[in-house]
């Protein structure tokens, strides 16, 4: 059973940097994009930032040129190098990964339980 593991959270001042971490424990017969998401208290989860196998990225618009998301695919890990943090980044992160388990299975995502991020004034 595939799963991602995420880690890295905690409690940061304003101003500081955090850095997560998303490692998928089981097996994947193919590995496609993996995400960064993050739901805030009452608000929906959005995207915070994306990776394809190839390397190319994308970022919510909030957090562009503030954070850094980066795979290691030997290791099937997922990193977001956040700085510069703000009471708005506050929220649980989520890493995302899409893929396939098998060949004949079709491709899914798959959801860590989340990590929260407590960021202070």
């Amino acid at each position: 059973q595939v799963q991602p593991v995420e880690s890295g959270g905690g409690l940061v001042q304003a101003g500081g940097s955090l850095r997560l971490s998303c490692s998928i424990s089981g097996s994947m017969f193919r590995l496609d994009s993996m995400s960064w998401f993050r739901q805030a208290p009452g608000k929906q989860r959005e995207l915070v930032a994306a990776i394809t196998t190839g390397g190319s990225t994308n970022y919510a618009d909030s957090v562009k040129a503030r954070f850094t998301i980066s795979r290691d695919n030997t290791k099937n890990t997922m990193y977001l190098q956040m700085n510069s943090l703000t009471p708005e980044d506050t929220g649980v992160y989520y890493c995302n990964v899409r893929g396939k388990e098998g060949f004949g299975y079709s491709p899914r995502d798959y959801w860590g339980q989340g990590t929260q991020v407590t960021v202070s004034s």
